[in-house]
């Protein structure tokens, strides 16, 4: 058994570091927890923005579940808003920290540290930084950028760059507030982390919804004038915009681990065990700036999701503070909403299990997700991706109304305990007219495989 340590830092306070913090406190009362975070907020509903955008959340203030004092009060750790840790010294067992607010730096000695720096939001290495009109919307911050240059600005054209969940996210938000929205994608098609089936279909409910859809978008040029995004040519079209919305995915914030020469993985995410300890025996980290394990693929992903987040901030809380948790490999199952429809998705896709190897089939189907005479009854289309041979789930895309994540969490409870996807046809799913069909989809993809491998 190891000594409870003395002082436990945690650098960062939006989702792992909070929930990090808090139970370092808890594990370890004794010790002294203090939290650093460069922003003006901590635990912060990063996944609600778009909804805060949009309207339908009328005020920011309520995705900041905690300030400095309540958190304080109620977890018993010490934070520090507007601190930036510039620096670890591994050998000193201190961090270097800026007071953004007074410029002072000052020295911190730890016994141990917890690294939950999360994730920044890509950017486009043609572009200039701090162009007037082009923004991210990864945290409060970027919100509150974004709303106060449409409320001093004449804004009608809107272009998100990037066709992924925080750019379908964004579009419907925008388009809500009136705008004329285009979205502008590399890949042909929105969505192009689905498989193809999918992104069809999330590109006819995006023309439905009047969003402009600018696919292929290979050899794009910016016209920048007066510090703004002016406008752009595509396939020899120029189109111009007012705002324009960086949402080309996220990456790990990974710069304290590099400079203090913590090992980092294939996709930037520090390297970590399952205590999720890094390389070095002081230093835990937790949440979107590690890469952990995926449990389709057996192979260190980066997952950067608010769930994974929050639970791995537990795990290198307890841990840092003397206790012995694991992680476990996790599968990624996550949904966005898209207009009036939602697209749930676990596991891994088409691309990503032949990247794997895995020798795999897959079975699709549409149906209806109430019994067809309800009023609100829907269309709602599934697919799932199998192992040939041992018929083991590694992934599924459903696409239809709220159903979808009951759906998705059904799968990812096969994937997690090893049971084939024949087995479908096998559960006894609850009915009643007003709130499921009286055959669900996954009792007819269950049957239309053992039917295709009679």
């Amino acid at each position: 058994m190891f000594p409870k340590p003395n002082k436990i830092l945690v650098v960062g306070g939006n989702a792992a570091g909070p929930a990090a913090a808090a139970k370092a406190k808890r594990t370890s009362p004794e010790s002294d927890v203090i939290m650093f975070e460069a922003g003006e907020f901590i635990s912060t509903g990063t996944c609600e923005l778009p909804y805060v955008l949009s309207n339908e959340i009328k005020d920011w203030k309520e995705i900041i579940f905690f300030d400095q004092h309540t958190f304080e009060k109620e977890k018993g750790v010490k934070v520090y808003l507007n601190h930036y840790v510039e620096k670890i010294d591994r050998t000193k067992r201190t961090i270097t920290v800026l007071n953004k607010l007074s410029n002072h730096r000052y020295e911190e000695q730890y016994d141990k540290l917890i690294l939950a720096t999360g994730s920044i939001a890509k950017y486009i290495p043609s572009l200039p930084k701090n162009l007037q009109n082009v923004f991210t919307l990864k945290n409060v911050k970027d919100y509150l950028a974004i709303k106060n240059f449409i409320e001093n600005n004449h804004v009608r054209k809107i272009l998100i760059i990037g066709g992924g969940y925080i750019g379908l996210e964004a579009s419907e938000a925008f388009h809500k507030l009136g705008f004329d929205v285009t979205i502008l994608e590399k890949e042909s098609l929105p969505m192009p982390s689905s498989d193809i089936e999918i992104s069809h279909l999330i590109k006819e409910i995006l023309e439905k919804n009047k969003i402009n859809f600018l696919g292929d978008a290979h050899d794009v040029k910016y016209k920048i004038s007066d510090g703004k995004l002016k406008a752009i040519t595509y396939k020899g079209w120029e189109f111009d915009f007012d705002l324009i919305l960086i949402a080309i995915g996220f990456g790990p914030n990974n710069f304290l681990a590099v400079s203090s020469s913590l090992q980092v993985g294939k996709y930037g995410g520090i390297k970590v065990d399952q205590k999720l300890k890094t390389t070095d025996f002081n230093i835990y980290a937790a949440g979107d700036c590690i890469e952990i394990k995926n449990k389709i693929t057996n192979k260190d992903d980066y997952i950067p999701l608010a769930t994974i987040a929050y639970n791995s901030g537990h795990i290198a809380g307890e841990n840092a503070a003397g206790g012995n948790a694991y992680i476990k490999p996790v599968i990624k199952n996550a949904a966005v909403k898209v207009f009036d429809k939602y697209l749930a998705y676990v596991g891994i896709n088409s691309v990503e299990a032949k990247e794997n190897k895995f020798k795999f089939e897959s079975i699709s189907a549409t149906a209806n997700n109430l019994v067809h005479v309800m009023p609100d009854s829907q269309k709602v289309f599934g697919k799932i991706i199998y192992e040939k041979y041992t018929q083991k789930i590694l992934g599924a895309f459903f696409l239809g109304g709220k159903e979808v994540s009951g759906y998705a969490d059904l799968i990812s409870s096969f994937i997690n305990n090893n049971i084939k996807v024949s087995e479908l046809s096998n559960i006894s799913f609850n009915y009643t007219p007003p709130l499921s069909p009286f055959i669900n989809l996954m009792t007819i993809l269950g049957k239309k495989l053992n039917k295709d491998s009679l």
